[in-house]
């Protein structure tokens, strides 16, 4: 959602006077830009992240900021956890909508980790990984995003080791 929201700053037309607009309903997150698709950007080439910056200026203050590493870049990581479904072209409007499903089952899967690891603090994340049919990286993805957040501690060495989790 990040990089959509950054992209509705950086592409949207502003000659009308109009700003993106950003609405949040029980069940998704819609991002609505002015302008449409960019003249001379296929929608092919929108979807394969090629980037023409319809504000230069702009593209280069979110740059120089940190939000943005190179051009395209934000629609690559866009497409690789969503479909082409979420987003909506008209001649004059870029809709783009987020299903909270995607992020409800990203918090599902953590208090899933959480909930095995109450019932067992010695289970490992390949054990984790099976109970919940998720690829060990998804689980070491989660344990990490945990374990920053300060949830969750690993005391002892990986193996022989437990979890731990903060009240």
């Amino acid at each position: 959602m990040r990089e959509a929201v950054i992209n509705a700053f950086v592409h949207n037309d502003y000659s009308s006077g109009d700003s993106p607009v950003f609405e949040v309903f029980s069940d998704r997150f819609v991002i609505t830009s002015y302008g449409g698709l960019i003249d001379g950007l296929s929608k092919k080439e929108f979807f394969s992240g090629i980037s023409k910056p319809r504000n230069r200026e702009l593209m280069r203050i979110f740059k120089d900021l940190g939000y943005v590493e190179h051009l395209g870049s934000g629609m690559n990581r866009i497409m690789k956890k969503y479909d082409k479904s979420i987003f909506e072209f008209t001649d004059h409007f870029l809709k783009v909508t987020f299903p909270f499903s995607k992020i409800k089952s990203k918090e599902k899967s953590r208090e899933k980790i959480l909930n095995l690891i109450r019932e067992n603090r010695f289970i490992t994340t390949s054990e984790l990984a099976s109970e919940l049919r998720l690829s060990t990286s998804a689980i070491e993805k989660h344990i990490r995003n945990l374990k920053s957040e300060g949830i969750l501690s690993r005391i002892g060495p990986d193996k022989g080791g437990h979890w731990e989790i903060q009240s």
